[in-house]
């Protein structure tokens, strides 16, 4: 298709999406059918109808025939939803040391926000194969200006390119880098936080992991947005939510296949770090789920795991969301309401944090 025709395609579905969005809860709700109830939730309606609309364009899986087309179709998904621009948020490209060489960066800061403080270092999900900075600019503006912090956003080698273990080197040694450079950061190594969702969430968890047994400062805190941390167990609730909510079966076994293409390797603790034996003295953790995604189950008990080993956690399952849903703030409704939560509780967390160092 002529580039042209596919910018007027996107511009159309574009539209129709925030129409759709737009109009009154009882249209919404015949648009998008019935209520779906599954395992004791209840779908939110704005995540419902988003998914019926994604059906209607014929855009069903994260995964594609190419990787290149994948992270077309992620790109493209950034351009549908409603403009929602954060404001007062100061983005500064930056390039960082990885495993094996400079990466790309972003470092976001509130405009009001001149003193050192608390600084957030963040991966993108994608399942090791998609996303960027951009994907996930808008998640890392919110965050920064709500949670009032600033955000270092890491674009870390992706799969197949650069199997495992090259995502978690490049996001451990952006850890470092950030760790060896607080003050350049406007930080300090004390008041350096790890985030990230999905698969971004796993690299958090796991450079937390590896922080605390390597001897390198402690993150202040995780932030792990419905983490993957189990690849080598199948659990129900991608067995009930495993087709028609986003992320799908079929993807996750296509992103793995990418990222740890060797059986064999699914169980290491720097990509299953739920299968660590031993979690005691890692950072406190705000752990996030959702009630209609796939990896619900796995991300529940990796909090339980946590508190089991003496780890302070914050759980919160979003039971009537799905995953990705951090992405879909500029929707508004539940999804906005979801991001506000969680950047007000990031803020307070980090903000308890500091109360018990004085």
């Amino acid at each position: 298709m002529p580039k042209a025709i596919e910018r007027v395609a996107l511009q159309a579905q574009a539209l129709a999406l925030r129409t759709a969005l737009a109009l009154p809860s009882p249209v919404r709700r015949a648009i998008a059918g019935p209520p779906i109830r599954i395992d004791g939730g209840e779908l939110a309606l704005d995540a419902q109808l988003l998914l019926k609309l994604q059906h209607l364009s014929g855009h069903r899986n994260l995964s594609a025939p190419t990787v290149e087309l994948a992270r077309a179709a992620m790109l493209q998904s950034t351009h549908l939803l409603p403009k929602a621009p954060v404001s007062g948020v100061s983005v500064g490209e930056r390039r960082v040391p990885g495993a094996t060489g400079e990466l790309a960066a972003r470092l976001y800061r509130p405009l009001q926000l001149t003193e050192p403080g608390e600084l957030l270092v963040f991966y993108h999900g994608g399942g090791f194969v998609i996303g960027d900075l951009e994907s996930h600019d808008d998640m890392c503006r919110f965050l920064a200006k709500h949670a009032g912090i600033r955000v270092l956003s890491v674009e870390y080698r992706l799969a197949p390119e650069s199997r495992f273990p090259a995502a978690f080197d490049d996001a451990l040694a952006a850890y470092r880098y950030a760790v060896d450079n607080a003050a350049a950061l406007g930080s300090s190594p004390e008041a350096i936080a790890v985030g990230g969702d999905s698969a971004g969430g796993n690299l958090a968890a796991v450079v937390a992991y590896h922080a605390a047994r390597s001897g390198l400062p402690k993150p202040s805190l995780q932030l792990l947005l419905y983490p993957a941390v189990d690849a080598t167990k199948r659990r129900r609730s991608r067995e009930l939510f495993g087709e028609g909510f986003l992320l799908t079966d079929r993807d996750m076994d296509w992103f793995m296949d990418h990222y740890a293409p060797d059986v064999g390797e699914r169980g290491d603790d720097r990509l299953s770090v739920l299968l660590a034996e031993d979690l005691t003295g890692l950072s406190p953790a705000y752990v996030v789920t959702a009630g209609f995604d796939p990896l619900r189950d796995e991300g529940r008990a990796y909090a339980e795991r946590l508190a089991e080993d003496g780890v302070p956690v914050i759980e919160r399952c979003f039971d009537d969301l799905i995953h990705g849903f951090a992405s879909l703030r500029r929707a508004g409704g539940r999804f906005g309401e979801a991001m506000f939560e969680i950047a007000g509780t990031l803020r307070a967390a980090l903000a308890l944090r500091v109360d018990q160092q004085r």
